[in-house]
Formats: structure tokens, sequence, C-alpha cells
């Protein structure tokens, strides 16, 4: 093993050793071979590092910050020698050479699933926001697209306009349009540093041209202030595919221009693997990508943004392809996946903080806390969030604080062998979305404190021992058949549509917030929603009227069902014969409070009626140490009545037995049973914090959940 040492502010370009460092990562990064170490100390490093070789299970290259410092990898420059125009706006000209073949302000963000590509634009067009009278005498674009190029005053980055006339006359900015909401979304920053704008034009060729940015500083003098500007695409990123097991620890990694990154594109981030196994990429600050942070995604091989380019086939066409294709060239457990991703700071990201399609299998994604993503509302697509995850089999998130995102964790085909477990999600738009997956995926153990808790356009999910505080949203799909697995695989064992049910909840308790609206037993959206698992017979009620009963009955198991097929199902037809057919729901020992309601024919169900409210609170310092609590607010006279037994009554919300693999049963597509990515059974014996549960402990995360009493969720020291 050799270990190589690298700093930015040595006088001479060294050999890597400690006397004479190397002056960049990638010096070390050329050389570097299975088992080494290269170790940074603290500077600015701007370069994209592109690591030639990979280790080897068990002889990683780790490439790690020196101890007790923090490197910066970052994909900015600095921008010096503005020049004042008048008006608090300040122009710089900067040869395109400096960009080589990638010039961010000449690239927009592009590519399938883009339904904004400037939320400013469309909040404009729309009357929900508003231009100056100048800027709109100045022939401001109908339909711009955000480039990928960003500006940064003091490290925070400023809001890229679309005319010269908007640099000189900006406008605050509100909102933008969350197609996932419905709705518009407010813009995270105060109204006056949306007022800090920006704008560039790109001339010439890449060798001789000019890029000229034009900015409003706010009063600030840019030539005494550290203004910078986004040159490369990544920070942290192999030119090629299959370099394996890499470590990265302790950088600070930021501002780097990531491209678009939907499940049919080359998911480039400011880190990524490159279709690659065994990475850890653990204890970092990692921030301002323009789209996505941390990739475990696919590689271009596979296509890249067909539908867009050629208009061909849809984007689920080309999706479903991609996956034929990636099983072709090698996805496989041991050939692609397997990472780790722990222990990081993510945040102000535009589109996600970990984004993977099929890379990200077999991998763990845990102890991070990540926030701030596409708050800022300048684009927006269907692939934004948090996590956006596709095809995650036998993937883990556990333990991850997910704050201040337009969608915490978004869940998306193939969600299969997936565990979410003992993350605490609040302040977000929406928690966690799972779309057209079958299961069998299980969600223990988390707190769910935003109005939208769960969007369930999936079946064969198992949620144990959860808070959840949020509407509950359904939706069934049966125009996009997507795939799932054998056992533990990636190898396609059918496909299916997903028509709604066959899920179970077990130890939950639920809460309709004080002042959210009563929820409706007339739906008319294009999903069904409610607080609690009565929305399931809302949407057996409304969708499925012939098969369910008046109230929207459903079966409990597999067998109820299959008797209702019999019923209702005879032999003249096909698939479509099944659509109509309510699938099982397994709801028991749950507890509802506020307002939320049970499934029909729930057994040991709690509801105690009055006010009831989550308050969860973040503590500390985000890059230090770290809580977040929990308090569970009830009225203190709230009565209400029981169905069944709950256990012990020293817990006043109830209590339940512990659960595991052999309560689950199997989901009635896939078939297979709710169990560990290694095949183990599942028994959840412990709460979010990792205090054991006896023989009957309280419902929700905590072995020891009770009204008004403040607990620890989540920590970080």
């Amino acid at each position: 093993m050799t270990t190589y040492h690298v700093a930015r502010q040595s006088d001479i370009a060294g050999e890597g050793t400690v006397a004479a460092p190397f002056r960049t990562i990638n010096e070390a990064a050329a050389i570097a071979r299975p088992g080494d170490e290269i170790i940074v100390h603290d500077g600015i490093y701007r370069e994209r590092v592109n690591p030639q070789y990979g280790g080897e299970e068990g002889r990683p290259i780790v490439y790690r910050a020196a101890d007790g410092e923090r490197p910066l990898i970052t994909g900015s420059e600095r921008v010096r020698d503005w020049i004042a125009e008048g008006d608090g706006v300040w122009r710089a000209e900067l040869p395109n050479a400096m960009f080589g073949a990638f010039n961010p302000y000449a690239r927009t963000v592009y590519g399938d699933w883009v339904v904004d590509a400037s939320s400013h634009a469309r909040a404009v067009r729309v009357g929900d926001d508003a231009l100056s009278p100048e800027a709109a005498a100045d022939a401001y674009p109908e339909r711009p697209a955000c480039h990928l190029g960003q500006v940064y005053l003091n490290g925070h980055a400023l809001y890229e306009a679309f005319s010269l006339a908007e640099v000189r006359h900006p406008m605050p900015r509100t909102v933008g349009f969350d197609s996932g909401l419905g709705a518009n979304g407010a813009v995270a920053d105060p109204p006056k540093a949306t007022t800090l704008v920006w704008y560039a034009q790109v001339s010439g060729d890449r060798a001789d041209g000019t890029t000229t940015i034009w900015a409003n500083f706010g009063g600030a003098d840019p030539n005494v202030e550290e203004v910078e500007a986004n040159v490369r695409e990544s920070c942290f990123y192999p030119s090629r595919p299959q370099i394996n097991h890499i470590t990265v620890r302790g950088f600070e990694l930021a501002r780097a221009a990531s491209p678009w990154a939907p499940p049919t594109g080359d998911q480039i981030g400011l880190i990524g693997t490159h279709w690659s196994r065994g990475w850890i990429i653990e204890d970092n600050d990692i921030h301002d990508a323009k789209c996505s942070a941390v990739s475990l995604g696919k590689e271009g091989s596979t296509g890249d943004n067909d539908s867009t380019r050629t208009r061909r086939k849809s984007g689920y066409q080309y999706q479903m392809e991609a996956v034929f294709k990636a099983l072709r060239f090698g996805w496989a457990r041991g050939v692609v996946g397997g990472h780790i991703v722990r222990n990081n700071v993510i945040h102000d990201c535009g589109q996600n903080g970990v984004v993977g399609h099929m890379g990200c299998a077999f991998g763990v994604i845990k102890g991070n806390e990540i926030y701030n993503i596409a708050t800022r509302r300048e684009f927006w697509g269907h692939e934004i969030g948090g996590i956006k995850l596709h095809a995650a089999v036998d993937t883990v998130i556990r333990t991850n604080n997910v704050h201040d995102c337009t969608l915490g964790v978004w869940l998306d085909w193939q969600t299969q062998g997936t565990h979410i477990d003992r993350n605490v999600f609040w302040d977000n738009s929406r928690d966690v979305m799972v779309e057209v997956s079958h299961g069998p995926y299980t969600v223990s153990d988390n707190v769910f404190a935003s109005p939208i808790a769960l969007d369930v356009f999936s079946d064969g999910g198992a949620f144990v021992n959860n808070l959840i505080g949020g509407k509950l949203r359904l939706v069934r799909v049966l125009d996009r058949s997507t795939p799932y697995h054998f056992p533990h695989t990636t190898e396609v064992a059918g496909s299916a549509f997903v028509y709604g049910g066959d899920d179970r909840f077990i130890n939950n308790v639920f809460v309709k917030p004080a002042g959210s609206a009563p929820d409706s037993d007339e739906q008319k959206h294009w999903h069904v929603e409610g607080h609690g698992t009565r929305v399931y017979n809302l949407q057996a009620k409304r969708d499925m009227p012939r098969c369910s009963g008046e109230h929207g009955e459903r079966p409990v198991n597999v067998e109820g069902y299959e008797r209702l097929v019999r019923e209702f199902v005879d032999s003249s037809g096909d698939e479509e014969r099944f659509r109509d057919v309510p699938q099982p729901v397994l709801a028991r020992d749950n507890t509802y409070l506020g307002g939320a309601r049970p499934l029909l024919g729930e057994t040991g169900a709690m509801t105690l009626d009055g006010p009831a409210r989550v308050e969860v609170t973040g503590r500390g310092d985000a890059d230090s140490e770290r809580h977040v609590t929990l308090t569970l607010r009830t009225d203190d006279s709230a009565t209400g009545s029981t169905t069944g037994a709950t256990g012990d009554p020293s817990f006043p919300l109830g209590a339940g037995r512990v659960v595991s693999t052999a309560d689950l049963g199997t989901p009635r597509v896939v078939e297979e049973r709710f169990e560990k990515p290694d095949g183990s059974p599942f028994t959840f014996d412990a709460d979010i914090m990792g205090a054991a549960r006896g023989e009957h402990s309280a419902r929700g995360p905590l072995a020891d959940l009770r009204p008004g009493v403040e607990a620890v969720v989540w920590s970080r020291a």
C-alpha cells in the first residue's frame, strides 16, 4: 500500500510525499492502485477528480481529507475584474477556452421528463409572479430554459435572469409550480435574495469566443467580495465505467454544473460512481449541484434522453428498454451497485441529493442529512427529490434526516426488497413517494411529519411502526406495466400494472393535524387522499364499486381477494377483468388521532378524537452536533374507541406486538416474502433510536411513544 499526500499550498510540484506533496488530486488519481490511500490537505482544489484506476474488494483506493482538515473540491472558478455598468449591474467577460468542451452557459436543463425548464418563466407566463415593466417591455422570452451555469456571491447562488433588462430591474420571485403537488410551492429564499440575478450570453467558438455574464449583486462590489461561476460538470467523477471500490471521505464538494439526470439519461452528478460497484461516499459536505449531487446511476450507452431527442418513442418505452439493455451489458449484483452513502450533509441542489437508476441497487444510504433540494424552484420535472431512485433493488435507506425538500424520497420502478427504515421526514412538500412498483418493500420506524406523508402509486408495501402525520395519496396505474424480479437479483420475472392496494399497515400511529381540512368521502381528484387507512376504502368505492362493498370494503388477505375473483371474474376475459377487483389491504393494531380514520373492519384499531399535531424540531449546527426531536401533541381530554385487543394498557396510544416477516404475507403479484437483502427474515424489534421493543411496546416509531413528551428521533455527533 502506498500513501500519497496532496497539498494545494505546496510551493513546488512534488512527488506525493509528506515533504513534497502533489499540488492536485488528479496527480495522485492518475497512479493510485488498489489499497493505496490519497490524503488531501486543506485548500481549494479547482479540478474534476478523475480516478484512472479502481480498487478491489477489501482493497479500495481511499481518497480522504487529512485528519482535522476539510479540503474543498469545487467545480467553480473565481471571477474577477468585473466592470460596473450602472444601475447595480456588473459585467465580466470570460474566454470560452476556460470551459473546454463543456460550457455550462451554453447548456440548459434539458432531457426526458423536464416539465418547466424555468419555473420562474412559467410563473410569469400564468401571472403568479411579475416582471418589472422594463423587463416586460424588453421581449422577455416566452419559454426560456435555465442554464447549467451558476454565479455565486460569497458562496450563495444567485438566480438566473433571461434578459439584461431583468438584471437591471429584477423583481422578487415567490413561487414555482410543482406538478407533484398540483399547485404552486413557495420559493424558500426571502424575496430580497431572489433579486440577486445573473444573465449570460455565449458568442464565438470554443477556442476564441467569449462568455459574457451580467449580474446584479444588490449593492455588493464583486471586485471586493468573492464571486465564483460554475465551470466544471462534476467535482469527482470517473470518465469511464467500472472504476470500482473507491472511498471518498471528509471533503467539502461544491458548486458543479451537473446536468439533468432522468432514468433514461447519462446520470452525471457533482460526485458519482459512473456505473461501478463498491464505492463508499462518507462524511462529506456536498452542496450546490445545479441538478444532482450524488449519482449512483446509469450511464449513457443504455440511452441518453432519447425520447426528448428523437420523439420516436415515449420516455416510458425507452426506460423499459434501458432495463433490458443494462441486463445484457451486465447489470447484476457484484458487478454494478452495492455502494454506501453515509453520514454526509447534502444540501442546496436543484434536482436531487442522491440520484440513481439501476446502479443504486444493493446499496445503503444511511445517516445523511439532506435538505434544501429544489426549494429555489428554478426548474421542475418528474425526477426531483432529496433521494430519487429507480430500480432500488435490495437498497436500504436508513437513519436519514430529510427535510425542506420538495419531495423527500421518490422510489420509482422496481422498488423491490427496498427497506426504508428509521428515517425522519419533516418540512417537505411531500415526504415519500413509491411509484409503479410491486414490492415487496418495507417502511418501518419512520417519522413522516409533512402535509403529504405518503404517495403510494404502487402495490406490495409493508408499513410497520411508523408515525404518519400527513395525508396518504393513492393512485392506480393501469397504463404503465413495469418489471419485477426474482428474489434478490436483477433478473426480470415479469411485468404488471399497479392495481391499487395489497399493502399492510401494522402498529402505526396516524395523525390528522389540527387545522387541516376535513377528509372528504367524495373523491374527485386524479388521486384519492386522506388521513389514515380509510383512504383505501375510498379508493375502492370510487374506482372499483362493482366488486367492493357499499362503503368500499376490501378483502383483508389473498384468500378474500380470490373469493372476489371467483365471484366477479369469468373465463371469457383476460387481464382487464382483474382491474376492478379490489386488492387486499391488511391493517391491524394502528392508532388514529385528530380525525384520522381506520380501514373498515380493521382489528385492534384505536381512535382518539380531539386535536392532535406532530412537532419536529432540528437543533444544533448542520455541520457538527445535531439532534432532531419529536413531540406528539394531543388533547388531554380526548376520548375514543378501540376495536379488539391493544396490548398493555400502560401505553396511552396503544400497544402492539413485535412484527416479523411471518406477519406480512406475500404481495399478490410478485409472490415473494418481505425479507432483508440477504434473504433473512425481518424482526422489527428495535425502534427509531435502536431501543429494544418488548413483548408489547408503543405503536409508532418509539418503543415508549407518549403524548406531550419530547424525544430525540435522529442525531449526529
